[in-house]
């Protein structure tokens, strides 16, 4: 039974990435189920990627000011 990857939520995605590279550190799987499972995980890490960013674009920062709460859109600040 195959679940629509895009219905998952980033907890359920990260629960079953987390299964993949517990299974792959393992070493015991068949090198093409290991294929596969790399390749899941490859899909998982995308969508957790891609579910991340649409919530970095709806986080609004509260600002107090003289007139009242201001909204202001996110804007990550670079740390090189």
């Amino acid at each position: 039974m195959e679940t629509n990857e895009q219905q998952l939520s980033f907890e359920e995605a990260m629960n079953q990435l987390e299964r993949i590279v517990s299974q792959l550190e393992n070493g015991d799987v068949p090198l093409e189920t290991a294929i596969d499972l790399f390749q899941e995980g490859m899909r998982l890490s995308q969508l957790c990627g891609s579910k991340l960013e649409l919530v970095e674009r709806r986080i609004e920062l509260l600002i107090e000011t003289e007139q009242g709460v201001q909204r202001k859109p996110f804007a990550p600040t670079n740390e090189d």
